[in-house]
């Protein structure tokens, strides 16, 4: 069973029922939490999706969680997961609604998917493949070899529900990318720290969800 208590930060406005459940199934210490002394306790740290980026990152700082995840997972090295939203709100700003501050622990921008044919919908609703970013030293094929993918075949497919996608500033933050408007980015990671994000959900991902969760509980 993972150890210590992994803190799914509700900031008013995202479904967190779902990976609280999924968590709890694989025998996780779960709390759903809007309180700061929850997340600098907590072993762990998921910032679940659904919302609006503006928002979200109003309530994370009206209620003093925006701080709280900072300070423990960048000085703590807290092992950290972003999804969907959450990955989003890992950039260092949004354009969704405006122009917003993101929490800054991936250096980039969230911005808007653009459909390039006639095929493409958006939202991006359904499931798709995720595919290891070329050159990314974490990875090897057929299976992904970096800690959150680890025993995950290349090209799986992962569930996504977004219309907003998280461009980062540089490569090395590149996990992995899902062929959809031109390839964007499905994950991202932060070299030496355990701070992730996926856009998809895992948690609604099924066999391919639970190994990645898995996968995140023990680190």
């Amino acid at each position: 069973m993972p150890a210590g208590l992994t803190a799914i930060v509700d900031y008013g406005i995202c479904n967190i029922d779902s990976i609280a459940r999924a968590l709890e199934d694989l025998g996780a210490n779960v709390e759903k939490t809007r309180d700061p002394r929850a997340v600098e306790r907590a072993a762990r740290i998921v910032l679940p999706g659904v919302g609006a980026f503006g928002a979200a990152m109003a309530n994370l700082r009206k209620w003093g969680l925006h701080d709280a995840i900072r300070a423990r997972v960048l000085q703590a090295d807290v092992p950290f997961l972003g999804i969907c939203l959450g990955m989003q709100l890992m950039a260092s700003r949004g354009e969704e609604y405006g122009a917003h501050a993101g929490l800054d622990l991936v250096p980039g921008t969230a911005r808007q998917l653009v459909a390039k044919n006639a095929d493409e919908r958006i939202p991006h609703i359904g499931w798709n493949e995720v595919v290891p970013a070329n050159g990314n030293p974490l990875f090897a094929d057929p299976l992904f070899a970096g800690p959150l993918f680890a025993g995950i075949a290349s090209a799986s497919d992962f569930y996504f529900v977004h219309s907003y996608h998280l461009e980062p500033e540089a490569d090395a933050s590149v996990l992995a990318r899902t062929p959809y408007c031109g390839g964007f980015v499905s994950a991202v990671g932060v070299a030496g720290r355990p701070i992730f994000g996926t856009q998809f959900h895992p948690e609604k991902s099924q066999r391919n969800g639970q190994q990645l969760l898995r996968n995140f509980l023990a680190i």
